[in-house]
């Protein structure tokens, strides 16, 4: 029997016994509740996608590699060994058909943490070298640029000088500015590539709502990307090293403060999992940009038109953002100052749908049906209510209902939280 046993074993289980692995791995009573709750069984009905399938996948390596009856018995507890072949099936359920949203794990009879056994097991791939190439392309960029478009320094820098040029023409203001590395301000303010690439105005938007807020801030043309896909890829060394950059930018520029654009990930990578890759606390505020603007309202410093949004809104919830940050009542509390029809989507908050973009599956081409046909779940959500605008504090969220649009004619208007919000804004002097 000793042949048979794998000599090489998985990195993650070089530091075993690791309790919160263990107690995940043997939790699961195969009780099915999970299905109901992941929006790709629900639009497919493909056993394969059930969670608690995917997460078995993982405690099969597991038990082969770190249980005695896995090593001698293999066949008889499901113990499997990660070879090449059991890795490609691992990478298309893991990768293509997850999105780590944890919705599972909210109805899960025993509180089985699904997306951790889900990330358990790309770090497996990635150990291996499985990870979709279309995401590590994605990670690679960000590693060797310093953003995850690779958007050069001077198409950087002419982007932000243009949106400058429309804050002018917003404000009215000829000397108002969109700051780049002003160093003891109080903001540092982050952006997901894909504002520069293809969503500009999303700048200006939040530099209109800094502007009358009287606030003290910057941006950095060294490290301003929000995002870590490498939090999907599960590669944590890379993940640190792409966290570090962002812990150091903010040191260089002795700001006090670090906010975080619309990115649910990006949120969660940096605020919640960083420490974990850093081993250390950050000596500085890390808050979302939702968090930030429904402060200025509260405190004054911003004015809303009461008037200004007639037509029904509806919010996406962002899972990392809100069912696994806690950012629930900020953005209800902002749309409801100015937005007079507001209607809740069913289910909404830390029970809402994922929207099919998250877990890198916008970087991931090779699942881009898949992803699609998965989506109809949020497109029925969206359509229900009868909302003309969807107002959603994330960009991937936004980038994968701007195609859920055009894929089931839903005829809405997205928007994001800062777009809604400049729109509204009624100017004032700044305390400038």
């Amino acid at each position: 029997m000793q042949g048979n046993t794998p000599k090489i074993k998985p990195g993650i289980f070089n530091n075993h016994p690791d309790s919160r692995m263990i107690t995940n791995m043997n939790s699961c009573v195969h009780c099915g509740l999970c299905a109901e709750s992941c929006f790709f069984y629900l639009a497919t009905k493909d056993e394969r996608f059930m969670p608690g399938r995917k997460a078995d996948l993982v405690t099969s390596v597991y038990r082969r590699y770190c249980t005695w009856q896995g090593k001698v018995f293999p066949k008889l507890v499901n113990a499997r060994e990660l070879n090449g072949e059991f890795a490609s099936e691992m990478t298309d359920l893991l990768f293509g058909a997850c999105t780590m949203c944890g919705r599972c794990s909210m109805h899960c009879s025993t509180g089985v943490d699904v997306p951790y056994l889900v990330r358990l097991g790309r770090t497996m791939l990635s150990e291996m070298g499985f990870v979709p190439a279309t995401l590590q392309s994605t990670v690679n960029a960000a590693l060797e640029s310093g953003n995850n478009m690779s958007i050069p320094l001077t198409e950087f820098l002419d982007t932000i000088k243009w949106m400058e040029e429309e804050l002018m023409d917003e404000t009215g203001d000829p000397l108002s500015r969109i700051p780049v590395n002003e160093k003891r301000k109080e903001i540092l303010y982050t952006l997901n590539p894909r504002e520069p690439k293809f969503y500009p105005l999303s700048i200006s938007a939040m530099a209109k709502i800094f502007y009358f807020a009287g606030e003290s801030w910057t941006l950095s043309s060294e490290m301003y990307d929000v995002t870590n896909y490498a939090y999907f890829s599960g590669n944590n060394k890379e993940a640190a090293i792409i966290a570090e950059r962002l812990r150091k930018e903010m040191k260089h520029l002795d700001c006090n403060t670090l906010v975080l654009a619309e990115c649910g990930h990006g949120t969660r990578a940096f605020r919640w999992e960083a420490p974990n890759y850093l081993k250390q606390q950050f000596p500085f505020k890390v808050i979302s940009s939702v968090e930030c603007i429904a402060d200025y309202i509260r405190k004054g410093r911003i004015n809303l038109d009461p008037d200004k949004i007639k037509v029904p809104v509806t919010i996406h919830d962002p899972c990392n953002l809100v069912r696994n940050g806690g950012v629930i009542n900020e953005q209800r509390y902002i749309l409801k100052q100015f937005v007079k029809q507001f209607i809740e989507m069913e289910p909404h908050g830390i029970d809402n749908f994922c929207c099919g973009g998250g877990g890198g599956q916008l970087a991931m081409s090779e699942f881009n049906e898949r992803r699609m046909k998965a989506a109809v779940i949020k497109a029925e959500q969206i359509r229900q209510t009868g909302a003309k605008i969807v107002v959603t504090p994330c960009h991937n969220c936004i980038d994968q209902l701007t195609q859920v649009n055009i894929y089931y004619k839903l005829g809405i208007k997205l928007m994001t939280m800062a777009e809604i919000v400049a729109e509204a804004i009624i100017p004032h002097k700044t305390n400038f």
